[in-house]
């Protein structure tokens, strides 16, 4: 059976109306999210980024060593985007009702009076800026999660452009097969399954998708079958957890060929929270341990 990917801003409502069809228990955060995934969508028509140049040395070092394409410090994001994506993301967040809603507005007035400066909260993404997210939350009274939600969600649609341009020098650096991106080195968030059985991973920060051999475990490179497992829903067939007993983590799996409907990954993996509860319950934690998830 043939799925088609999520591409454009109508497709992804299509995705967002069949998975409230399968899991009305999901709505109100589908609600929340389709209008984030469309308006990260629309964003990347006004981004403009001039590629990374990388020489042929530097890609036969890095083929050699299996070093990914860049680092994450690396990446190339259009600000001027990213700054009218946040205002707008920040919007749509202050609509919600608690602490994420309070956040947003706190950030929205920060960058009104000058106090908060976007283009800083970007590039302390790359910097691994915990701190500065620490303070900064605390000295705006803004949550640390929810800033950091808001910041990612905002150049999100740079990095994913961005990691496109950086693909076409994937061939030089030959077969790769390890569990971690090949742009950035970033761990993978979500696996799928395609045409006849192929498995493919992608990358839990830029969202790049690679090949992977399918019994493989992508967090330690386990490939011993006797301690690689997977469960699965009998009534959502189309999703299965992959589980390792060496490191004790799991990757969710999406299998293409068992639906017909739109699929679009960042949603696959939010409006599959259940699955994390089960997985956690049998003593197994989310390989990509990472604080931005979408």
């Amino acid at each position: 059976m043939t799925v088609n990917i999520a591409l454009t801003s109508e497709h992804i409502k299509e995705a967002v109306k069949a998975l409230k069809s399968l899991r009305p228990v999901y709505k109100d955060m589908l609600d929340f999210y389709e209008q984030i995934f469309i308006a990260q969508e629309d964003s990347k028509s006004h981004i403009q980024i001039e590629p990374i140049q990388i020489s042929y040395d530097i890609i036969s070092v890095k083929a050699k060593d299996n070093f990914p394409l860049i680092n994450i410090s690396d990446f190339v994001i259009d600000t001027k985007a990213s700054k009218n994506l946040l205002i707008q993301i920040c919007n749509i967040v202050k609509e919600m009702k608690g602490d994420m809603a309070v956040s947003a507005q706190a950030v929205l007035e920060g960058i009104e009076t000058g106090k908060i400066d976007p283009d800083s909260l970007f590039y302390s993404l790359f910097e691994g800026g915990a701190s500065f997210f620490e303070k900064t939350a605390t000295r705006h009274k803004i949550d640390k999660n929810a800033l950091a939600f808001i910041t990612y969600s905002s150049i999100k649609p740079s990095l994913t452009i961005c990691a496109e341009q950086l693909a076409r020098y994937l061939d030089k650096l030959g077969e790769w097969d390890k569990g971690y991106c090949p742009v950035c080195g970033s761990l993978p968030g979500l696996s799928m399954f395609k045409g006849e059985g192929e498995r493919f991973l992608f990358c839990g920060f830029c969202w790049h998708k690679w090949p992977s051999k399918r019994l493989y475990c992508p967090f330690c490179e386990n490939k011993d079958s006797k301690s690689l497992q997977y469960f699965f829903i009998e009534e959502e067939k189309e999703y299965r957890v992959d589980l390792c007993d060496e490191c004790k983590k799991y990757i969710k799996t999406v299998d293409t060929r068992k639906t017909d409907r739109y699929i679009y990954p960042p949603l696959e993996l939010l409006s599959t929270l259940h699955l994390d509860i089960k997985a956690r319950e049998m003593g197994f934690e989310d390989g990509m341990q990472v604080l931005l998830q979408v």
